[in-house]
């Protein structure tokens, strides 16, 4: 394998069993995968940044000889840049996404021409899962162990509480 260092980025509100298995995958291509957390100024997030970079690095821990885990504020770009990235890693679930990532694709290599997006696909058991629907699901008090990791599930009933909407 080739020293390249991708980069992963999004939200990971929460982080997501599909997610997981993105990274996973990314590993078994890149020397060195960076998940990227952004700060979210776009999105109103339920968790704060140190709480989604907390367990994102808790979800990576099998991979931590080769994943990282930074926030990122600001351009994507000078953030990849910045690190050496040689390809930004971008996780398809259906046809749907495919619209808004092949866009966002060519935007980023209009913006870095040196850096390749790459569309992985999560198992055929977690392409339905966003971080969306987690979120209202746990909101209405539904279950949510199926699709996150068991801590994922454990900060998510304990913000549900802390909001008052258990």
């Amino acid at each position: 394998m080739s020293s390249v260092i991708a980069v992963y980025p999004g939200t990971f509100d929460p982080m997501t069993l599909g997610h997981e298995d993105v990274v996973r995958r990314a590993t078994q291509l890149f020397s060195k995968v960076v998940v990227a957390v952004a700060a979210g100024h776009h999105k109103k997030t339920l968790f704060s940044l140190q709480e989604r970079i907390d367990m994102a690095r808790e979800a990576v821990a099998p991979y931590s000889d080769q994943v990282v885990v930074e926030s990122f504020s600001g351009l994507l770009r000078d953030f990849v840049v910045a690190r050496g990235g040689k390809a930004m890693v971008r996780g398809l679930r259906a046809v749907t996404d495919f619209d808004y990532e092949f866009q966002l694709a060519g935007m980023n290599r209009s913006l870095m021409p040196d850096v390749e997006t790459v569309f992985l696909t999560p198992s055929d058991k977690y392409q339905f899962i966003s971080s969306t629907f987690v979120r209202e699901i746990a909101m209405l008090g539904g279950e949510v162990d199926k699709f996150v990791s068991p801590f994922v599930q454990e900060k998510l009933v304990a913000k549900v509480r802390s909001l008052g909407r258990e």
